[in-house]
């Protein structure tokens, strides 16, 4: 299992707080879809102002370290 030191240095180039299209690229491409599904679930920390989904850096860090995430690529994998 990765470390948060390499999705830190990985994500340095995004800014401290991104948005719902830079959170889909820093997870690979996800649909808009998807990443909506992520913030209606709760599943990753987020702000939502003015119709905006607003998400600090290490909100997305710690998403991609939980369990849920884990869970999610296995799918993808069995998908294809």
């Amino acid at each position: 299992m990765k470390k948060r030191e390499y999705y830190e240095n990985l994500f340095a180039s995004y800014p401290d707080v991104v948005t719902l299209q830079e959170f889909r690229e820093m997870l690979g491409g996800i649909g808009d879809g998807t990443a909506r599904k992520l913030m209606r679930g709760n599943h990753v920390k987020h702000y939502y102002i003015r119709h905006t989904y607003l998400i600090p850096k290490p909100y997305v860090i710690d998403y991609v370290l939980s369990a849920h995430y884990a869970e999610y690529k296995n799918e993808l994998k069995v998908q294809v």
